[in-house]
């Protein structure tokens, strides 16, 4: 049993932390979820207007255009057929539409970031042990900051979606720009480049693959928190998978659950096919 006198809690803290938040930054904290909500609700309502037929098609188009696999691109415009015959095609829409909104916003934050650490070994270092206790951090605590910052509904579902995904992009982006070849670099350098002429013309192309990598990977991460997310108002397919877990409704679960992978096997196959066409040609 380990002593009692030599327990230190910094619970009070942090609680104290943010209710002087709460407090103090009020208007900023009203502000950001007017923003945040008003861009999923343009993005829902414009998902909305497209047509099922539409999203079977694109899939497919998209589908060949990257991988040039006619057997896939039949297979993965098919899949979504499914959601809508277990009658959770608005679910999925919505899903898809707080997963973009999170995406969108985790990829203007971590691509900087990313530009950042790769440029200053310090802010990589520093950044670093950040991002190793983002990424072991159990998912469900998220939740808990933005629900007493925002309170419940879709816009702390977003939030705590981004900073549960956002690693991936910020630390494969770093990567991606310090692989790429000192030679390569040295000769823009010796035709007069600067800096930013070099990150922008010449590391940035060149780190693609592995950018749009951590992007296909922050996509997968907030697919599988929106679920999570749900038990504050995220709502959409997670929202049907709790209710069935406390309804303990098996069947109805399935359906939610599959749907969900569904989803996840779709968008993986369709980001992976863009992040492929950026890798330079093998001979």
């Amino acid at each position: 049993m380990f002593p009692e006198t030599w327990e230190f809690h910094i619970a009070g803290w942090i609680n104290d932390f943010t209710n002087w938040l709460l407090t103090t930054f009020t208007a900023f904290f009203d502000g950001l979820s007017g923003i945040i909500l008003s861009l999923l609700l343009n993005i829902h309502s414009g998902l909305e207007a497209i047509p099922w037929w539409v999203y079977i098609l694109a899939i497919a188009l998209t589908s060949y255009f990257t991988t040039k696999k006619i057997g896939l691109s039949v297979v993965l415009s098919l899949l979504p057929i499914a959601v809508g015959l277990f009658g959770l095609w608005d679910l999925a829409i919505e899903t898809i539409a707080i997963v973009l909104t999170a995406v969108v916003i985790a990829i203007l934050v971590g691509i900087p970031n990313g530009v950042l650490m790769a440029e200053f070994n310090r802010i990589e270092g520093l950044g670093r042990p950040i991002l190793d206790a983002m990424q072991t951090m159990p998912s469900f605590v998220y939740l808990i900051p933005t629900m007493m910052l925002f309170g419940l509904g879709k816009v702390p579902a977003v939030l705590a979606t981004v900073v549960y995904a956002v690693p991936p992009v910020i630390r494969l982006t770093n990567l991606g720009l310090r692989q790429v070849s000192q030679e390569v670099q040295e000769a823009a350098l010796a035709y007069g480049a600067t800096r930013f002429q070099l990150l922008k013309e010449v590391r940035i192309p060149l780190a693609m693959p592995s950018i749009l990598a951590g992007v296909n990977q922050t996509t997968m991460m907030a697919l599988a928190m929106v679920v999570i997310a749900s038990m504050i108002g995220g709502g959409g397919l997670g929202y049907e998978v709790l209710v069935s877990i406390n309804r303990i409704d098996v069947g109805r679960g399935f359906e939610a659950g599959i749907s969900v992978v569904i989803l996840a096997i779709v968008i993986d196959r369709l980001t992976q096919g863009f992040a492929k066409r950026f890798e330079p040609p093998s001979n």
